[in-house]
């Protein structure tokens, strides 16, 4: 049974949802709207956008037809009828989709930024991305309503949709610690992740591979996601081992499999890979156990990118769980240690090893000496083996003296026969990962597009349509998103078929897409011609409040 939570919570939901511009998705009891329901009269719209290559998001043919737009919503999908619109787009030659959904971001930097113009989110809507997905790898604050409120107010350019992190969780109540938690702090972690859910997120997410989750048994990831779960929440994962760190890939994906069962929940794992020179040709063992579950009734999915370099960290990468418990000034105290540090320099070489040697390491992070080089150029400029070079960069501290300065990478990991495998499986859909310094938050769905697609033919248009729009909806429970369909909202994306390319790589990774003709967002023109118009058109959409809270948003 679900456990109750404070009414407080929903009061601070409430409060919330009545600043403007933030938007809870409250269910329409109907797919489509009548006329008479959009306050519009018959054959009228704001938008129409005619002749293009429609795709709505479903498992059907795209057809040439109109999409016309009223308010924040579609008024109708079809052949032309003649209505006249203030705003007309010719999308002849162009595909016309639903705005595309981001399973897997990253965005602080843009999304909370005091900049009005970053909080646009440029890097997604350049690329046709309408909705975020929010809170990964266990990052995201049990205070939803309160977190959704600041941005749905600051105003943002995309839809963001909120999880509720393990990590953030775990950290709250416990610290940076290495050890079990109390029956009483394991209570107010459970306590945590319902009030999370009650005031709208959309399931748990971890990311047990970094500490201090790394830390925590299976039985108490768990006991927190039954909270979750008993609310109708998905458990996203980032899971504990995608290599062979510790318990290796396939022990991993049966452990997040495990806890899903467990917690009775769909599980989905993110950005699922096989990494490092280990693993390479280990794809298909990995999908025939997820298969096997899938085959046994289990609600399993993945997400994916499409790069063969990952984005972590120099720490999370290298430096062994045990020498990060306690946090940033543990370390780097432990560094000091000249008996621990050969202990720790010895496991980090091996660490090295397996993600594929110093020059599979690129270190991304901006403003820094090392900006754009590999680990192996640095090792050779100091004069350093390639882990004491690591270990020089990582005691730079940022400025609240927490963390390193500089740590950030990019990680050429991973097999191409194994990646285009993942891509081509039906329950695989796109997620960018999208982080600072790696090109994948500028240019996931054009590559997506231009290279596995048009180039490659490793899938074909219908199934990269499907995989960006109404499957992520359908996966994360999104209510009237993902899909060209009158009466659901208006995120819409019209892009040229040969000009969506990406401009970003390892190089310059931060340079935005191109061919994307004009995204709408709540019905909003967002961008046109690649640049945005300054519309801060996204809503927080939190979930309907599931039973077992101490209330519901229909009774509000």
């Amino acid at each position: 049974m679900a456990r109750r939570v404070p009414r407080i919570a929903v009061g601070a939901l409430a409060a919330a949802l009545s600043l403007q511009g933030c938007a809870a998705i409250i269910p329409v009891p109907l797919p489509q709207k009548t006329a008479a329901q959009t306050g519009r009269v018959a054959g009228t719209a704001d938008t129409v956008i005619r002749g293009g290559t429609v795709y709505t998001g479903a498992e059907e043919p795209a057809r040439v037809a109109d999409v016309e737009i009223a308010g924040d919503r579609i008024l109708y999908v079809g052949p032309p009828r003649g209505t006249q619109a203030a705003t007309t787009i010719d999308a002849t030659g162009k595909i016309v989709a639903p705005g595309f959904i981001d399973a897997h971001t990253h965005p602080n930097s843009y999304i909370r930024s005091t900049d009005a113009k970053a909080r646009l989110n440029l890097p997604w809507l350049a690329q046709g991305v309408s909705t975020i997905v929010i809170g990964v790898d266990g990052g995201g604050t049990p205070d939803v309503a309160e977190d959704t409120a600041r941005l749905a107010q600051s105003g943002i350019g995309t839809n963001v949709v909120p999880m509720v992190g393990f990590g953030a969780i775990r950290q709250r109540v416990m610290g940076e610690d290495d050890r079990a938690p109390t029956p009483a702090e394991l209570e107010e972690e459970r306590d945590l992740a319902a009030k999370a859910m009650c005031e709208g997120a959309y399931g748990l997410s971890t990311g047990l591979f970094y500490a201090p989750q790394s830390f925590a048994e299976t039985s108490e990831v768990i006991a927190v996601a039954k909270e979750a779960g008993a609310r109708g929440g998905l458990y996203d994962t980032h899971q504990r081992d995608e290599s062979s760190y510790t318990i290796g890939l396939i022990e991993s994906t049966r452990e997040a499999l495990e806890i899903g069962r467990a917690a009775q929940m769909p599980v989905h794992f993110a950005h699922l890979k096989a990494l490092g020179v280990d693993l390479h040709g280990q794809a298909p063992t990995l999908i025939k156990t997820i298969e096997d579950a899938r085959a046994a009734g289990q609600d399993v999915t993945a997400d994916q990118y499409p790069w063969l370099a990952s984005g972590s960290s120099l720490d999370a990468a290298l430096v062994p769980r045990w020498a990060v418990d306690g946090g940033y000034r543990a370390m780097i105290a432990r560094f000091d240690d000249p008996e621990t540090l050969n202990r720790i320099e010895t496991e980090m070489a091996e660490n090295l090893r397996r993600r594929g040697g110093k020059e599979s390491i690129l270190l991304t992070v901006s403003g820094q000496p090392w900006t754009g080089k590999t680990l192996g150029d640095m090792a050779n400029e100091w004069d350093l083996t390639p882990v004491r070079a690591a270990i020089r960069i990582l005691r730079v501290p940022n400025a609240d003296g927490d963390g390193p300065r500089g740590s950030g990478i990019a990680s050429f990991n991973m097999a191409e026969r194994d990646v285009d495998l993942i891509m081509q499986q039906p329950w695989v859909v796109t997620g960018s990962d999208g982080s600072n310094g790696h090109p994948r938050q500028y240019a996931t769905f054009p590559r997506l597009w231009q290279t596995y697609v048009q180039e490659r033919g490793v899938i074909d248009a219908d199934r990269f349509i499907r995989r960006s729009t109404g499957q992520i909806a359908d996966i994360y429970k999104i209510p009237e998103r993902g899909y060209l369909r009158p009466g659901y909202f208006a995120d819409v994306v019209v892009f040229d078929p040969q000009g969506f390319v990406p401009r970003a790589d390892y190089t310059n990774p931060r340079q935005p897409a191109e061919g994307v003709a004009a995204l709408f967002v709540n019905g909003r023109l967002a961008l046109r011609d690649g640049t945005a118009t300054g519309e801060a058109a996204g809503r927080a959409l939190l979930r309907p409040t599931p039973p077992g809270c101490a209330g519901s948003l229909a009774d509000r």
